[in-house]
């Protein structure tokens, strides 16, 4: 009963706190771009037909001058028209470029070993990284320059999913909540975690910690550059605004949902102590709330209930409004449910003694 009582303490005074920063943040104005650096974006690609050229057209129209643009995309031994579609674009485009990866580099697998060998052929100062199936916005190269301070190696934008579903909806609206989450650390100016679908690595960084040649590999290869970067004494920064969010096409059923989740958790493992604390504290409100009621009345366990359910709608409407997104009050109840359903799931999904599937390969 005693530790039950004060882990909801716990639990409710550490969410009221983040709540009222989250409520009163205010982002910083920063002042326009006074030039335009050259700046190359990264793409690693593996069997997007599907997806490809829609993520070219969205860099088409950035707001940014073509000739300080390079995109190299990188067709990672793909097995349908992947090659020829960009072949084929870059002949109207031509700061576009697409390169066949044909082997491993030493120490890289996946798509560490595209981005590695990209790098090697990028000519700017700033590598822009995204994936093959992400429509970034239009202001997105000059949004996360705005952000780049001396000193700072990495600039993090947020992306959620699109889809009319209402599974892909749960998802979006599941991406906005846990970026929220860790934008308000992130305000605190300590580092939090990158993804590798919206990113910002300087060269002189990139450099600094050997490319992803030289740092061990993992299935998260963004968190473990965010964890390298960190490491060489460079500061980074996470921006959550309309202006760097990146829209990703949404798991299309539970089980790949679990398998990318999964490939999460690996990475969370290098997360800042802090992170995994207040994820831990998040996750575990449940097996603590559940058997509460043994200790108080029906009552009082679903006022609790309540309380959580108000103060997290409260928090994801903030997250919509600051990233001038939609959705409506069924959604943000049907999250709760959504979200107990993957985390109860997942944890022992996770503990399975089988290979995570990526992108058709095994790791």
């Amino acid at each position: 009963m005693l530790f039950s009582l004060g882990f909801l303490i716990l639990y409710f005074s550490l969410f009221l706190g983040l709540l009222w920063l989250w409520w009163n943040r205010k982002p910083p104005v920063l002042p326009p771009l006074t030039s335009y650096p050259k700046v190359s974006i990264l793409i690693a690609a593996r069997n997007e037909e599907q997806h490809i050229i829609t993520c070219l057209e969205a860099i088409d129209r950035l707001h940014y001058p073509k000739d300080r643009l390079e995109v190299l995309v990188g067709d990672d031994r793909s097995s349908d028209k992947t090659r020829q579609l960009v072949e084929a674009y870059k002949q109207t485009h031509p700061y576009v470029s697409c390169h066949g990866i044909l082997f491993d580099v030493q120490g890289t697998k996946g798509k560490a070993n595209v981005l590695a060998q990209l790098a090697q052929l990028a000519t700017s100062d700033f590598f822009f990284i995204t994936d093959a199936d992400i429509e970034v916005p239009r202001r997105w190269v000059e949004t996360m320059l705005q952000h780049l301070t001396p000193g700072t190696g990495l600039v993090t934008g947020i992306t959620t999913t699109k889809g009319s579903r209402i599974f892909d909806r749960l998802q979006a609206l599941d991406w906005l909540y846990n970026l929220g989450l860790m934008q308000v650390v992130a305000d605190r100016n300590l580092p939090v975690s990158t993804m590798g679908n919206n990113l910002l690595v300087t060269r002189e960084a990139y450099r600094k910690v050997g490319g992803f040649e030289n740092i061990p590999f993992s299935v998260t290869e963004d968190v473990q550059l965010f964890k390298q970067v960190l490491a060489k004494g460079y500061k980074t920064k996470n921006i959550y605004a309309p202006e760097v969010l990146a829209l990703s096409l949404p798991a299309p059923n539970v089980l790949t949902l679990l398998d990318q989740r999964r490939r999460w958790m690996r990475g969370s493992m290098h997360l800042p102590w802090y992170m995994i604390l207040l994820f831990v504290i998040h996750s575990a409100y449940y097996p603590v709330w559940l058997p509460f009621f043994l200790h108080t009345s029906w009552g009082v366990w679903l006022a609790v209930l309540v309380g959580k359910l108000l103060l997290q709608s409260l928090f994801l409407r903030k997250c919509l409004t600051y990233s001038k997104q939609t959705s409506n009050w069924r959604d943000i109840l049907l999250l709760e449910v959504y979200l107990v359903l993957t985390s109860v799931v997942l944890l022992v999904y996770f503990f399975l003694p089988f290979k995570i599937r990526w992108k058709g390969r095994l790791y």
